[in-house]
């Protein structure tokens, strides 16, 4: 599988606390999605907006996901990533999309990706760690 990740949203559908430390909210489910990736053999890109967190630099590194962030600021500039990478994609029905945001999950859909909510990622997270 090939799954494009909305960071942010992905990690606030969870109320543990990660407003706290975003950047930590952010490499942990950095490192869950590599264990994943490795586990799976999935292609996995998280997306998260904003500046780069530290510690965290774009890119494949400690595992096989890889790390993107917006190319701009402002708001939905993580989406638009998100539709700037399917859009740019030569085969987006391959591609699937986590995110909860409903106007990112229409965008997609219209050019061919898969939706899915942050639970079922949650959900393979947890199988594949064993929790």
């Amino acid at each position: 599988m090939r799954w494009l990740v909305d960071g942010m949203n992905v990690i606030g559908s969870q109320p543990d606390g990660w407003w706290r430390d975003r950047a930590g909210a952010a490499r942990r489910l950095t490192a869950e999605l590599h264990a994943l990736a490795d586990a799976t053999g999935d292609e996995i890109a998280v997306t998260f907006e904003g500046e780069e967190f530290p510690g965290l630099p774009p890119g494949r590194h400690g595992g096989q996901a890889e790390v993107r962030y917006a190319h701009r600021r402002g708001r939905d500039a993580a989406d638009d990533r998100i539709v700037d990478d399917v859009s740019n994609d030569p085969d987006p029905a391959r591609l699937t999309i986590v995110t909860s945001d409903r106007d990112l999950a229409r965008r997609v859909k219209e050019l061919g990706a898969t939706v899915v909510a942050p639970s079922v990622l949650r959900q393979r997270l947890s199988a594949s760690s064993g929790g």
